[in-house]
């Protein structure tokens, strides 16, 4: 677990954690062995590749984009899409991952699993802060779903290779279509 315990990630208006500099750090080395490269954006800056613009993450090829008030939620989705994306179409990657309907729920399921490999945010942190957001799913919570109804999310990501039968990242990215 990388541990930025000594400074707190910025919390904001939405009571969600920011990826400050020592969240950008953590998180740069939580991603390196998926080849995932951090480039941080002024804060006054549009956010490159970004799909929802405002602070969200923004993706282009291997390079994700952040500003310190860039929520880690948006960070670690933005990131699961890349990971869980076949080769085609992560060699085309710019701001739009055009994920299915299984990708997606593979995503989710994935931010919340790679959540734990960060402090302060952890799974159930990263749970409440997507419910925060306004991540919606059809039990009512991002807890609820994964405990309750992510069963086809975890099959996904472990037919692809993502995480093991012990839903532990790989640390591999999708390879097959």
């Amino acid at each position: 677990m990388l541990d930025v315990s000594e400074s707190q990630a910025t919390p904001d208006t939405t009571n969600v954690l920011n990826c400050d500099y020592k969240q950008q750090v953590a998180l740069a080395e939580l991603l390196k062995p998926y080849g995932i490269i951090i480039q941080t954006v002024a804060d006054d800056v549009a956010i490159a590749g970004s799909f929802f613009g405002e602070r969200e993450a923004g993706i282009i090829a291997n390079t994700l984009y952040l500003r310190h008030d860039t929520p880690i939620h948006s960070a670690l989705h933005e990131a699961g899409h890349y990971i869980c994306m076949d080769p085609a179409r992560r060699a085309k990657l710019d701001t739009d991952a055009e994920g299915d309907y299984d990708e997606e729920n593979g995503v989710c399921y994935l931010q919340i699993l790679l959540a734990d490999f960060l402090t302060p945010m952890n799974t159930a942190r990263m749970m409440t802060d997507m419910d925060s957001w306004g991540y919606t799913f059809r039990l009512g919570s991002a807890k609820a779903w994964f405990e309750n109804d992510a069963d086809d999310a975890k099959q996904w990501l472990i037919n692809h290779g993502i995480i093991d039968n012990n839903s532990q990242p790989t640390w591999q990215l999708r390879i097959t279509h």
